[in-house]
């Protein structure tokens, strides 16, 4: 009887732990995560202390939750949109301020590619170096459709994204600007000169 008890303790405590954690599998990225599990990223974060989104295979992380496991659904409904919102915006203000250096990609100096890059590596996505290879990613949005963590890209000289920055929703992108010398964010379609400039999206965040 006394053995019993134990082993029936023992599964209590699994499946406590189990539904309050979620090891990182392969191809796994902590935005991934935050979709599946329904927990915002900045609060996966949060939750494992930890200093930035890099995440290793096999890593246990908290989730805050503590249902039963049983009682858990094997996949979880896509983040709402003011989270995936949320999270995209406390990724690209962490490098707000830096200064515009051409072909800078760290060391408090970005470009505009550098500073998307930058940015998407918090969620773990690793994008291309220049705008025109960032062009290349993903799938292709509309302008009416755009949300969110989209890629927005400009011809500011010449030829098809020249230039790159995040939508960041209700109109405004954050992006590297070298007139200004700094990352910023700003009014997209309502300045004439990006509305003049604009090539497209693309969406490289599911």
């Amino acid at each position: 009887m006394k053995a019993a008890r134990t082993l029936m303790t023992l599964l209590a405590l699994t499946g406590s732990a189990t539904a309050a954690t979620y090891t990182v599998k392969p191809g796994d990225t902590l935005y991934s995560i935050a979709k599946s599990t329904g927990v915002d990223a900045a609060k996966l974060m949060q939750l494992n202390k930890l200093a930035s989104s890099t995440i290793q295979v096999g890593q246990k992380l908290s989730t805050g939750g503590s249902a039963p496991a049983a009682a858990r659904p094997q996949a979880a409904a896509p983040a709402p949109a003011a989270t995936g919102s949320a999270t995209i915006r406390a990724a690209a203000t962490r490098f707000l301020g830096a200064r515009y250096v051409l072909g800078a990609t760290g060391g408090g100096a970005l470009d505009c590619s550098g500073y998307t890059m930058n940015v998407f590596r918090q969620l773990g996505i690793n994008l291309p170096r220049t705008a025109a290879a960032q062009w290349r990613a993903g799938s292709a949005v509309s302008r009416r459709d755009l949300r969110a963590g989209d890629l927005v890209f400009f011809n500011t000289m010449g030829r098809t994204a020249s230039h790159v920055g995040i939508y960041m929703g209700d109109g405004m992108m954050a992006n590297a600007n070298s007139y200004h010398g700094r990352t910023m964010v700003e009014p997209l379609f309502g300045n004439p000169y990006w509305a003049s400039r604009y090539d497209g999206a693309r969406r490289v965040l599911n």
